[in-house]
C-alpha cells in the first residue's frame, strides 16, 4: 500500500476510480495468491484501515482517509530464474477477482470511502506518493498472507 495525496485509475481514457483526499489517502495494490480466502481479505482490510501510517501516527480510520483499491497480480511475480517472470504464485481470476472485491467491501463495511479499478483491465494508475511511503502489508501469526 502507498500513502498518497491523490490517486486515480484510467481505463480506455475514462477515470474509473479516483481519490483526492483532504490531506492523506491510501492506494492499495492488491495481489491474491492461492491460499488467500475471504477471511484473509477481511483481516487485511481491517489491518490496512487501522495501520498508523499517516502523519502523526494516525490511521485511515482515525481521519477517514479514502482508499483506492487496484488489483495487481504482478505483485506475485517470481523472478528467481531467467529473465521472464513467472505468475504461478498469483491466484487465477476465478479466485482473485472475488477476493479483491471482498477486500474492498470489507473496507467499506469498516467505514472507508473506497474507489476501485477494474479487475483484469489494462489500467493506467496515476498517483502522488506522499513521503514517499510504501508498505507491504502482511498478517502476523505465521500465516504468510500478504495482500
Amino acid at each position: 500500500m502507498q500513502r498518497v495525496t491523490s490517486a486515480r485509475v484510467v481505463v480506455d481514457g475514462a477515470v474509473v476510480g479516483e481519490i483526492q483526499p483532504d490531506g492523506h489517502g491510501l492506494l492499495a495494490l492488491v495481489g491474491v495468491t492461492h491460499d488467500d480466502d475471504a477471511d484473509v481479505a477481511s483481516r487485511m482490510a481491517d489491518k490496512m484501515w487501522r495501520l498508523r501510517i499517516l502523519d502523526g501516527e494516525r490511521s485511515a480510520a482515525d481521519v477517514g482517509a479514502p482508499i483506492l483499491v487496484v488489483s495487481q497480480f504482478t505483485l506475485y511475480a517470481n523472478t528467481a530464474k531467467g529473465r521472464r517472470p513467472s505468475w504461478n504464485a498469483a491466484a487465477p481470476r476465478a479466485v482473485a477477482e472475488p477476493l479483491v472485491a471482498a477486500f474492498a467491501d470489507a473496507l467499506r463495511a469498516l467505514g472507508a470511502h473506497v474507489e476501485t479499478g477494474v479487475f483484469g483491465a489494462d489500467m493506467s494508475v496515476e498517483l502522488v506518493n506522499d513521503g514517499p511511503v510504501t508498505v507491504l502489508l502482511e498478517l502476523g501469526g505465521g500465516t504468510g498472507a500478504a495482500l
